[in-house]
């Protein structure tokens, strides 16, 4: 009988017990609820710091989403909405896999960011979704992301990679409460060429740079999800209409713009669901669609 090799880590943390527990699960439960796809698995660097960008479309895939990290050979750190921390079961999961918490709308937002630039420079990868939330996109592109992923980026030498999701929210859809565990669905994920951002390294910080820098990152992601489609990418960011968001902006301009612009955990978007239409797999032939006029 073949005695498989242990695993190798050549960047300098080592996995911990919380961290190979989140192994031994998520690898045979991936395994029975997708069909994994993966691509571009040597973009990402097998060692040094990483600044890993997905774009979101479900509250599962964060589960691919680490599982992809762990199988190009890293140990994931990802941004985390701060109140799974206190979460009585997936609390001491995160807290022993030194996730990083994310205090959205608050002054501590900012920390987040601190703590994710400083495992940068520390060697780890750092995982991350800018759009801060699953897409309210009606066609599932990326949207318009917050611009704290810019801030992260300039703020380190880090190669930025750019990471494409499609197929967990034909799994599981919470804006629609669609849950669809069968047939197993399948799940692409493509990792694409570090984005070059020399062009605006070193230059002054301003809101307009970091929204250039924060488009042109999500650029690369919504261009490797169009390969994924095979279909061509909106030229625009998709925002959601101002009268759905006006209480969340005046929310995070009252924390401050720095603090908006740092929250960057998955957590679930206000409840818009009924203002949302279906969202169907693919095997029916229509994208969703959106009414959110009605």
């Amino acid at each position: 009988m073949a005695v498989r090799k242990a695993r190798e880590f050549p960047a300098r943390r080592r996995p911990g017990f919380w961290v190979r527990l989140c192994a031994l699960t998520l690898h045979p439960l991936d395994g029975l609820l997708f069909k994994l796809r993966w691509d571009g698995v040597e973009h990402v660097p097998k060692t040094g710091g990483a600044l890993l960008v997905a774009n979101h479309v479900s509250y599962f895939d964060p589960v691919t989403f680490v599982r992809f990290v762990w199988d190009a050979g890293r140990i994931p750190r990802i941004l985390v909405k701060s109140g799974l921390f206190a979460h009585p079961i997936v609390g001491p999961v995160v807290r022993g896999a030194r996730q990083i918490p994310v205090e959205r709308n608050s002054a501590a937002a900012k920390d987040s960011l601190t703590a994710a630039a400083q495992a940068l420079r520390d060697g780890e990868a750092v995982c991350i979704y800018p759009e801060g939330t699953v897409t309210r996109d009606p066609d599932w592109w990326p949207m318009r992301s917050r611009t704290g992923v810019a801030r992260l980026a300039l703020s380190t030498d880090a190669p930025v990679i750019p990471i494409a999701q499609w197929g967990p929210q034909f799994f599981y859809d919470k804006y629609n409460h669609r849950f669809r565990p069968a047939p197993r669905k399948t799940v692409r994920t493509v990792a694409g060429p570090a984005v070059d951002l020399s062009a605006y390294r070193g230059q002054e910080i301003t809101k307009d740079l970091l929204r250039e820098v924060t488009d042109v990152i999500m650029g690369a992601v919504r261009d490797l999800l169009a390969e994924i489609r095979n279909e061509p990418a909106p030229a625009e960011f998709w925002e959601p209409p101002a009268d759905t968001t006006a209480a969340a902006r005046a929310s995070e301009s009252a924390a401050g713009a720095a603090e908006a612009d740092s929250a960057q955990a998955s957590e679930p978007a206000p409840s818009l669901a009924e203002t949302d239409s279906a969202r169907n797999d693919p095997a029916s032939g229509s994208a969703r669609v959106n009414d959110e006029g009605s």
